[in-house]
């Protein structure tokens, strides 16, 4: 199948298709892909879609019915070809999304090519039509502006960036080249940056053995906007992070963990994939509750391996880790749904808030599991192994490589690199809704490692039990502690709070709070266009604590092993 790509009027922000193909039967069914793996939920990309006309070898118009949201009937009759036509909306730039504007083109093929059964594993032929000073970031083949793929499947994992603005530098680590591109970015400081990609990389390929793909690609946008946001793909990662003035400052170390966390995902989930996303199925759910294993082991071991390389020391990676054990203690969800059925229901809802308290993130739920394993595995193997031997394992299985993995499978590899059973750990933690604190508790202590609970400074938090939206001018609350008087005195979320003791906020919210010290306080809230008083009870405790992770000064010597076992003794 050949495309051809084109942006006449990049300010209506419309990416021109045309897709030509010969035919063989007298109808046929086209369509666009449901979804995108990376993200698991139902994305709707014919959504996008306008214009789409079908032409046979004499440019007649040919007929066709739209038989679903996102798939097409051709009536195909007597032609030996059809050239398809139709425009995409591409107005979002995020890392799994098309873009089209006066200065780039981003392309993730599975939001906007459209696909046959009958071409699925036929190569395509991509014909760009961009201006000659623009080079393009891919990892498909590339002859001048031609990209070649060898089926859909190797298409659709791969994006790819055409623009005047393209910044680009490689680094080799086992003879497998590895090239960063920027677009749009100043003054990148190239030297450290491929420092420290070096020396993750070349940790995460020591433990493996060996790199799944033959190159491999940061494809990395710096939006002016707020941005964070990365896609797995088996050549290529596309990593959105932003605003640009702050990526080599603040955001340095999100860059690296974002960077470091898609490359573990070229092994995880890439390549060691579930039984149920074997092949993907572009036009339908993929059920599977193994989400802890796919995002939440690489959450864990993708800041893990800048800790192992010595890209971070300890004290910087605990700051990353401390953020999950935050995340999972301030969602009261961890005593409803577990992290199997929250994976399960990414599909429903799970990149949107929904309904409160209802379900967990497979990134932070399984990233502190995967925390728990590996203390688990070190603590009865007595530090010879850890979870990267699990992965590893499950990496060289020649059956989990053709037919995908199921828990039972994972549960069996842990059990045998472990020695010891882990019936108790998947029925309480990864398919129950038993208190992670202890066995938390549990693996710190065994590292050498604290968890020490801070008031918040903020008196919303510490003494009403709410948590707010964030927003400069309005006190929206997203969420509340059960049991705080925020929940005693009936509010809900989404309320927004307007006024104390009849004071209007003018972004004072928390002053006001203090100056009155919680005493008689009564909130006036806007709910659903009402206005309404609500008093607020005192209660002589406190909510929202921060956590916070250290390192023991005094440490055991089997802490001080374990420890020095678990981080490769360099980065202490």
């Amino acid at each position: 199948m050949n495309f051809h790509l084109s942006i006449p009027r990049p300010n209506e922000q419309y990416l021109h298709v045309e897709c030509c193909f010969s035919v063989k039967q007298e109808q046929i069914e086209i369509f666009l892909p449901s979804w995108r793996p990376g993200r698991y939920e139902i994305a709707n990309f014919a959504k996008n879609i306008r214009g789409f006309k079908v032409f046979n070898e004499k440019n007649q118009l040919v007929p066709f019915i739209k038989n679903s949201k996102d798939s097409w009937i051709i009536n195909a009759g007597k032609s030996k070809s059809l050239n398809i036509k139709y425009q995409y909306y591409s107005n979002e730039l995020n890392a799994g999304s098309t873009f089209v504007s006066e200065t780039m083109l981003y392309v993730n093929p599975v939001n906007c090519f459209i696909y046959t059964k009958e071409h699925i594993d036929d190569s395509i032929e991509i014909d760009l039509k961009i201006p000659e000073d623009w080079k393009i970031a891919t990892s498909l083949n590339i002859s001048q502006s031609k990209l070649t793929a060898h089926s859909f499947d190797a298409l659709f994992d791969a994006p790819f960036i055409c623009s005047n603005s393209l910044l680009n530098r490689s680094y080799t680590v086992q003879g497998i080249s590895f090239n960063i591109w920027f677009n749009e970015l100043l003054d990148v400081p190239w030297e450290k940056l491929i420092h420290d990609f070096e020396r993750f990389t070349a940790k995460q390929i020591e433990d493996f053995g060996e790199f799944p793909s033959q190159e491999f690609h940061f494809l990395i946008h710096t939006p002016p906007f707020k941005a964070y946001h990365g896609v797995e793909h088996l050549n290529s990662t596309v990593i959105a992070l932003g605003p640009s003035y702050d990526v080599f400052k603040g955001l340095y170390s999100e860059l690296l963990g974002v960077s470091s966390h898609e490359l573990y995902h070229v092994w995880n989930v890439k390549s060691i994939r579930p039984r149920e996303m074997r092949p993907y199925d572009f036009r339908n759910e993929n059920y599977s509750k193994l989400g802890y294993i796919y995002e939440g082991i690489t959450t864990y071991m993708g800041d893990l391996y800048l800790l192992k390389s010595g890209v971070f020391k300890i004290t910087d990676y605990l700051k990353e880790l401390q953020v999950q054990f935050q995340r999972h203690f301030d969602n009261p969800a961890r005593f409803y749904t577990s992290v199997g059925d929250s994976s399960f229901d990414t599909w429903l809802d799970g990149y949107v808030q929904g309904a409160p308290g209802r379900k967990v993130s497979i990134y932070v739920e399984g990233c502190l599991l995967a925390f728990v394993t590996d203390y688990l595995i070190r603590k009865s193997t007595k530090n010879k192994y850890g979870i990267e031997e699990v992965m590893r394992r499950l990496y060289y299985s020649q059956e989990i490589s053709k037919k995908g993995y199921g828990e039972k499978d994972y549960q069996e590899l842990l059990e045998s690199v472990s020695g010891v059973s882990f019936q108790n750990f998947f029925d309480n933690y990864i398919n129950g809704t038993h208190s992670y604190e202890p066995i938390l508790q549990d693996a710190l202590a065994y590292f050498g490692l604290e968890m020490s609970l801070i008031d918040s400074k903020l008196t919303s938090e510490n003494t009403l039990g709410i948590k707010l939206k964030p927003s400069k001018s309005k006190y929206v609350i997203h969420s509340f502690s059960p049991g705080s008087p925020a929940d005693m005195c009936g509010l809900c979320a989404g309320d927004e709070i307007l006024a104390v003791n009849n004071i209007k906020l003018e972004g004072d919210l928390e002053q006001w709070l203090g100056y009155f010290n919680i005493r008689d306080i009564s909130l006036t809230i806007a709910r659903a266009q009402r206005i309404i008083e609500k008093k607020i009870p005192v209660v002589h405790r406190s909510f929202y604590p921060k956590y916070k992770l250290n390192v023991l000064e005094e440490k055991s010597p089997a802490q001080l092993k374990a420890l020095q076992s678990w981080v490769c003794d360099g980065s202490l």
